[in-house]
């Protein structure tokens, strides 16, 4: 039962995280299962959905402060540029797209309406006060939902990390990859 602002806070932290897990989970699935490889520019924006999701892990683990919420933004911000960067790369008559379509738009377009959504969603929690003035974090009492989205989190980091290393080798990223390099 949810009582006072704080927990609301909560709650709408981990399933922002759990919006961010979504998102990766999705970029995942469309890489291993469809094995659409993704380029350089698709690898950025999983980097600030990583970005954007730790500050909202870091919202879960020490409770909600302004300088996290920075944090969320900046990285959507930046993931957001990236995102519109590729879009309009394809936006020009017979540029062709990269990538699969989901439900009509390519997963560029969906990461920026993601990073634009993070934005506003932290920008909107930064307006309510009162979620800042718990004084104990909110990892001493970590439910099931912000655990599991702190875990998913962490595990799809990583897992960005590892694929990125697998795609690109210490080198840099083949603008159009057809393989892993290691």
């Amino acid at each position: 039962m949810i009582t006072v602002p704080g927990d609301l806070s909560r709650l709408l932290n981990a399933l922002g995280l759990i919006a961010v897990d979504t998102l990766l989970v999705i970029a995942f699935v469309d890489q291993l299962w469809f094995r659409d490889l993704p380029c350089p520019i698709c690898i950025l924006q999983r980097a600030g959905f990583v970005a954007a999701g730790f500050g909202i892990a870091l919202n879960l683990l020490f409770g909600p402060r302004p300088s996290h919420y920075g944090m969320t933004i900046v990285g959507a911000a930046v993931g957001a540029a990236i995102a519109m960067r590729q879009i309009l790369l394809h936006i020009v008559p017979d540029s062709g797209s990269y990538g699969n379509a989901v439900f009509g738009m390519h997963l560029y377009t969906w990461a920026f309406i993601g990073f634009v959504l993070m934005i506003i969603g932290s920008a909107v929690l930064l307006l309510d006060d009162r979620q800042f003035a718990r004084s104990e974090p909110w990892s001493n009492r970590l439910d099931v939902l912000p655990l599991t989205a702190l875990v998913t989190f962490i595990v799809l980091a990583v897992g960005n990390i590892f694929s990125t290393l697998l795609l690109c080798g210490a080198g840099f990223c083949p603008e159009a990859p057809t393989g892993y390099l290691i």
